[in-house]
């Protein structure tokens, strides 16, 4: 069974559940992206359409598939130090903050977590340096199956293509035998950063105050969707 179109009747359920779930609103130019993404889950309810499946998210029909379709569509690509104007700028305020406590740090739509153990590392390099900086990052997504990801600090090899050699060495472990072709961060790392489930449009929990929120993932979401 094929599918390869949805109605725009079918289209707006899906853009009004999104959007009311997460704020971001699908441009009427994303049913590929769409189709694409979701359609191995109408194969896995052997459901005949599109309007079909979305009729089922939309009644809660299937426990927990709504949070899964969302989760497929708010994935965005990321890769380690992903603009890397922004870490020098990160070190920058981070070198002439006051030492009298911690350098706060949120990247606020995680993804898969390279982001914030790209922000993680550039802190810790400063550190290393023997510059007293006290540093401590959090990071949140609304995805579960992204925070997962990052939680556990295990990515594919291919992902080190943007990491420097020496900072590679450093902060990672690369895999052998069952875990040959992937590579670990460092516990030095891990165990200094924060990952929690934030939907940015619903009331944000308690947080301490930051210094800097990376927010270029939540940019690039909205702008990709509309």
């Amino acid at each position: 069974m094929e599918f390869n179109d949805i109605s725009d009747r079918e289209y707006a359920v899906i853009r009004e559940l999104l959007y009311s779930h997460t704020g971001i609103s699908l441009g009427p130019g994303k049913k590929t992206l769409v189709i694409s993404r979701l359609f191995k889950r109408l194969q896995a309810y052997e459901l005949s359409s599109f309007g079909e499946y979305f009729a089922a998210l939309k009644t809660e029909r299937f426990p927990g598939e709504l949070e899964l379709a969302i989760d497929l569509l708010t994935t965005n690509e990321t890769y380690f130090f992903r603009e890397p104007h922004h870490f020098d700028l990160l070190k920058k305020l981070a070198e002439g903050s006051p030492k009298t406590s911690s350098f706060r740090v949120w990247s606020a739509a995680c993804s898969s977590g390279e982001e914030a153990y790209s922000i993680a590392i550039t802190l810790q390099e400063i550190r290393r340096m023997s510059f007293k900086l006290d540093w401590d990052v959090r990071a949140s997504d609304i995805s579960r199956q992204m925070l997962e990801q990052a939680n556990s600090g295990l990515y594919d090899i291919e992902r080190s293509e943007t990491i420097q050699e020496d900072l590679l060495k450093r902060y990672f472990l690369k895999g052998t035998g069952r875990y040959e072709g992937l590579m670990l961060v460092a516990r030095t790392l891990r165990d200094n950063i924060q990952f929690a489930r934030i939907n940015l449009i619903q009331p944000l929990p308690e947080l301490v105050p930051f210094d800097v929120i990376f927010l270029r993932n939540v940019f690039n979401l909205f702008r990709y969707r509309h």
